[in-house]
């Protein structure tokens, strides 16, 4: 009897086992069975994104025309501006060279600003703008360095610069050549640390809070839609369904409250990253979806749980908080009440998908953004490099009604 029942329990395991290897095995058959053509313009916004706003700004419609006005009167925005490039990126003092990533990410935030005029507008004096700032960096660009915090270089501006250039790839004047070498900057610069970063093996993933991770995954799945490499691509959805760090969904928004909420990674270190999270992952969202996966849906809209949970309490709202503990020893039994409030360019991006795209309650993220409206972008929110953490101008781009 004895030996039936381990033979059994063993014949379970199995089972168990095969059945696993089954289901990853049809996950990754399911990633790549996308027709292998990206679509382009493909990340944050598609063309007929852009058909909307420039028919939206034609006719004085709002609020895509406070959301244009925004643009146009940022100075980064404007064709006076100068690139300023380097051949090292330097984020985090390694205690000999002076952090200079302020010229990455001012530059980064005209090349875009410039980009989305051109598209709008149609003049192509802002398109020229955009392609030098973009020529100037990759052409001399050699590496980014620092301490640790090089990772967050690599990151954020990585998923921004390709923004920037995606938005850019289809215009004739970009020289064939240029854009090569773009795509090789990104390639060979930024992707292998962001790859080294998200494969990296410590006895403890948790010890890096999320907006590490998320960076780093936008840049990767970035990467791999403007370098048209669908292995790059797949590997950051991989890692948002499965990862091992704070990035992945599951580790992002760690627990959902009776309530409905989901208490976000961050929210008992400071409210500053907690939103910088939400923007991350909102962002990667909205470039999977451009390209075909919804991942603002995946595990039944777990990202919304989380964004709605981080909305209601900047707003001034009370929330459940489940301590949090990793193990690095970190305990937090409150939710901080650091940068309370702080504002982020980052909502009408989650409230447009939820609400205008599918239909969904989404209370919070709508207050949210109807108070940040009109929405700008780098320069907006103060000169230091947070103002800087995302592309901004959601007003504009994102509105869907």
């Amino acid at each position: 009897m004895r030996l039936c029942a381990l033979g059994g329990t063993f014949l379970f395991s199995l089972l168990m086992a095969c059945r696993k290897e089954m289901a990853n095995a049809a996950e990754k058959l399911a990633l790549n069975d996308h027709d292998t053509v990206f679509v382009h313009p493909g990340l944050l916004h598609k063309q007929s994104d852009f058909d909307r706003m420039k028919s939206k700004v034609e006719a004085g419609a709002e609020p895509w025309l406070s959301g244009w006005n925004k643009l146009t009167t940022n100075s980064h925005s404007g064709l006076s501006w100068q690139p300023n490039p380097a051949d090292t990126v330097y984020r985090g003092s390694d205690g000999i060279h002076r952090e200079n990533y302020g010229q990455l990410y001012n530059d980064i935030a005209a090349a875009y600003a410039t980009a989305l005029r051109w598209k709008v507008s149609g003049d192509k004096a802002y398109a020229d703008k955009s392609i030098q700032i973009m020529n100037a960096w990759s052409a001399r660009l050699k590496r980014i360095a620092g301490n640790n915090d090089a990772n967050l270089a690599a990151g954020l501006y990585g998923y921004e610069f390709a923004n920037a250039a995606e938005i850019m790839r289809t215009y004739q004047g970009w020289a064939p050549a240029d854009f090569r070498r773009f795509q090789q900057m990104m390639r060979n610069i930024f992707y292998p640390m962001n790859h080294a970063f998200l494969t990296r093996r410590e006895r403890c993933m948790s010890h890096f809070y999320a907006n590490w991770d998320l960076c780093v995954m936008n840049s990767i799945l970035a990467t791999g839609v403007l370098c048209d490499d669908r292995d790059i691509y797949n590997e950051a959805i991989s890692y948002f369904k499965h990862g091992a760090g704070n990035g992945a969904i599951a580790n992002a928004v760690y627990f959902v409250h009776p309530d409905g909420l989901g208490q976000w990674q961050e929210s008992g270190r400071d409210q500053g990253h907690a939103t910088l999270g939400i923007g991350l992952m909102g962002a990667f969202c909205e470039m999977a979806w451009n390209q075909g996966d919804d991942m603002y849906g995946y595990d039944n809209n777990r990202f919304l749980k989380g964004a709605e949970y981080v909305a209601a309490y900047n707003l001034g709202d009370s929330v459940s908080f489940k301590t949090y503990t990793n193990c690095v020893g970190v305990i937090q039994t409150i939710i901080s009440s650091g940068s309370r409030g702080n504002t982020r360019p980052i909502w009408e991006l989650v409230y447009n998908h939820y609400v205008n795209r599918k239909g969904l309650a989404a209370p919070n993220c709508a207050r949210f953004a109807q108070k940040s409206r009109p929405e700008g972008g780098g320069g907006n929110y103060g000169p230091n490099s947070g103002g800087y953490d995302q592309l901004g101008y959601g007003t504009l781009t994102c509105t869907l009604k």
